[in-house]
């Protein structure tokens, strides 16, 4: 298990950013959260097996098909085990 951070930097709010990584991440298995900044970007957290996880992060540099992503910050996390992925607001 593996964890990652990523903010996403762009025309990403307004979206369906967040609903669509839920449910991409819903898809590939990976527990976490995803929440809008106030800056208009976005944050999520993944964790799950490495591959799954790594699938998220791709994901997350092009996202829903009307986002306009410009740039994502990737770090390490620590995974906790959580269950699930939310929207967090």
């Amino acid at each position: 298990m593996i964890a990652r951070r990523v903010v996403v930097h762009g025309q990403v709010q307004g979206v369906f950013f967040r609903a669509s990584c839920r449910h991409a991440a819903q898809e590939a298995g990976v527990a976490g959260w995803v929440r809008n900044r106030p800056d208009g970007s976005v944050e999520a957290l993944f964790e799950g097996p490495d591959d799954s996880v790594r699938r998220m992060v791709e994901w997350a540099h092009h996202g829903p098909p009307h986002a306009a992503v410009d740039r994502v910050d990737v770090s390490d996390d620590v995974p906790t085990g959580t269950a699930g992925f939310a929207i967090t607001y």
